[in-house]
């Protein structure tokens, strides 16, 4: 896999994306309500979902991008960027 900035990945993002910032500070964004891992994320957050039919979100956590696979989380992101 080549290597992704955060600065190309958000350029190269479709129009039909949906891109929600997501900050770190409030854990019920993802757990609703629960308390804070100890390996948590402690740098800014951009949360980014290519596809809302499927289950697949991407975090760009400072440098890093993790893949992950919640269709639950995917649904209140595209929710909340709703409101």
């Amino acid at each position: 896999m080549h290597e992704t900035t955060r600065r190309k990945f958000l350029g190269t993002t479709g129009a039909g994306a949906a891109a929600v910032a997501v900050t770190v500070a409030p854990a019920a964004a993802y757990a609703g309500g629960t308390a804070r891992s100890r390996n948590s994320a402690t740098e800014p957050v951009v949360a980014y979902v290519s596809d809302s039919e499927s289950d697949q979100l991407t975090l760009m956590v400072g440098e890093r991008e993790v893949v992950v696979h919640d269709r639950d989380l995917v649904h209140r992101l595209l929710n909340a960027a709703g409101r």
